[in-house]
């Protein structure tokens, strides 16, 4: 069993900064891809950003450029770099390990984006 633990979340103005982070309860990143995912209210979850075991990574469209996902493995955590955020990136924002047939989910935490 894994458990995930997400941080970092909060009341943030357009355009500022926020860093999530995610720490998982064992050293898991040599056979997970991490992910962060989405989700707003009356929306679906989406994927935002993920980090396979290599560390090789992916971004969402709307994010690319945005935001930045990055792993420190003697610390087991994972985290999402949040720059020049917009109203948009409004959600509550959950941590993800996945490897194919086994997959944990942290809590979520929640960012708003609001003046």
């Amino acid at each position: 069993q894994v458990q995930l633990v997400e941080s970092g979340g909060g009341l943030v103005q357009p355009g500022g900064s926020l860093r999530l982070s995610c720490a998982a309860s064992k050293n898991i990143f040599t056979l997970y891809v991490m992910g962060w995912y989405r989700q707003a209210p009356g929306k679906q979850r989406e994927l935002v950003a993920r980090i396979t075991s290599g560390g090789n990574t992916n971004y969402a469209d709307s994010v690319l450029g945005r935001f930045t996902i990055s792993r420190d493995n003697a610390k087991n955590t994972v985290y999402l770099q949040m720059n020049s955020l917009k109203p948009e990136d409004t959600a509550v924002y959950y941590c993800k390990a996945d490897r194919g047939f086994q997959t944990y989910w942290g809590q979520g935490t929640q960012v708003t984006v609001s003046s």
